[in-house]
């Protein structure tokens, strides 16, 4: 039996048969997909907004901060980067249009590049303008303003701890003051709230530095075996004088003294000796004064004291290291600010004369030079006049600073030192 086929028409032949409808799947009706397509939707909505979230922080960050001026601002020491970013944002130098999102962008920021454990403290100038990233960069690097504090050449160990406990800036106490003649007078610099010892160590160090390299370019012909007689001649040098060209030249006639076995006689001697690491005794000193034996009074004391008389700086040393090639055993104030020098006693007795000569007109016109002012007042070298003055004793027969006439050519019969 055949089937017959029911013709299609034209259209109907070239038309394409309708593919059956695919079976629907039971898997998609299942509620675990139905989840976890919406946990993968939601993840990746979530890392968009926090790609967006990072490229706007990372924006917020790196963008000009609303500083319109410098600003200085003190980081104290041991602040975490919560405690930074709360004295930032008060401050006013970070900032976001949102209420203490800034604190937290700095917050992250510093983070994610790590840095939280290198800001340091100190006290920054902030210009206008700067991002939190160059805060960040500032506090890192540690660019802090730096303050400085100057110690003349010739103060005292205890003066110059004076001068550390009157700096505000500075902080913590000076246990104990050091040895004197083992500072360095120098310009030091700091940040806001460095320790006062430390500002000490650096002197340290840098007195042994220099004494260090000054001892092994010394003249060997020097009269010394260690280089602690080497400061102690350089102190006395110091405050003589404060002349740089005339401290080679007063090195000279000290180390010919002691060539001579003639004392030194040096009136700075006779004040440490009285007053020690005070420094100054505020008034001339007295002929009581020359006559009161004391273990550094270099009246009394043959050859040198038993230790620097204060701290002097790299030019008294490096003078006492070389000094000027003379035969001079005289200096006596010339009325200017300088000495005049001798190698003979009648010289030297001339040339007290014009000084004596040159105090009566100045006394006369009422501009004696007796300056009795605390040295450590100041920031000035000391005044050679004010702390050392030898030239202004009574007798005008003085040899350097008021002892009686001596004929150089007979050695001074050596005298055992006061107990």
């Amino acid at each position: 039996m055949k089937t017959r086929l029911n013709p299609k028409s034209p259209r109907e032949a070239l038309a394409p048969e309708q593919a059956p409808p695919l079976p629907r799947s039971r898997r998609a009706r299942n509620p675990i997909v139905v989840v976890m397509n919406a946990l993968v939707t939601l993840l990746l909505l979530g890392v968009i907004a926090a790609g967006a979230l990072l490229y706007w922080g990372k924006s917020e960050f790196e963008k000009p901060g609303p500083l319109t001026e410098e600003k200085v601002v003190v980081i104290p020491a041991d602040s975490g980067v919560a405690r930074i970013a709360d004295i930032l944002e008060t401050e006013g130098v970070i900032e976001s249009p949102y209420d203490m999102l800034g604190h937290y962008i700095f917050i992250g920021g510093v983070r994610a590049y790590q840095q939280q454990g290198r800001l340091k403290a100190g006290e920054y100038a902030f210009p206008a303008g700067i991002s939190m990233r160059g805060v960040m960069s500032m506090l890192v690097s540690g660019k802090a303003i730096l303050h400085q504090i100057t110690f003349p050449e010739g103060l005292t160990s205890q003066q110059i701890v004076n001068r550390l406990n009157q700096n505000e800036f500075l902080t913590g106490p000076v246990p104990t003051v050091p040895a004197e003649g083992t500072l360095l007078p120098e310009t030091y610099s700091f940040t806001r709230g460095a320790s006062r010892s430390q500002i000490l160590d650096q002197m340290k160090a840098a007195h042994a530095k220099a004494l260090d390299e000054i001892w092994a370019g010394r003249d060997r012909d020097l009269p010394f075996s260690e280089p602690k007689e080497l400061v102690t001649l350089a102190s006395i040098v110091e405050k003589e004088t404060g002349k740089a060209d005339e401290r080679p030249h007063v090195a000279s006639v000290f180390l010919n003294r002691l060539e001579h076995n003639m004392r030194l006689q040096s009136d700075p001697t006779i004040i440490y000796g009285l007053v020690g690491g005070a420094g100054t005794l505020g008034r001339p000193i007295s002929r009581a004064d020359i006559d009161k034996p004391t273990p550094y009074n270099t009246y009394h004391v043959n050859g040198l004291p038993p230790g620097p008389i204060a701290n002097p700086g790299r030019a008294a040393l490096e003078a006492v290291a070389n000094p000027s090639n003379t035969k001079d055993l005289y200096f006596v104030a010339d009325g200017t600010g300088g000495h005049v020098f001798a190698a003979s006693l009648a010289e030297h007795n001339r040339n007290v004369a014009k000084w004596r000569k040159v105090e009566r007109e100045k006394a006369a016109a009422g501009k004696a030079d007796i300056d009795t002012k605390d040295p450590d007042a100041v920031d000035l070298p000391p005044d050679t006049e004010a702390d050392a003055p030898a030239a202004k004793a009574a007798d005008p027969n003085d040899l350097l600073d008021g002892a009686a006439p001596r004929d150089p050519s007979k050695p001074m019969v050596p005298q055992p030192k006061p107990e």
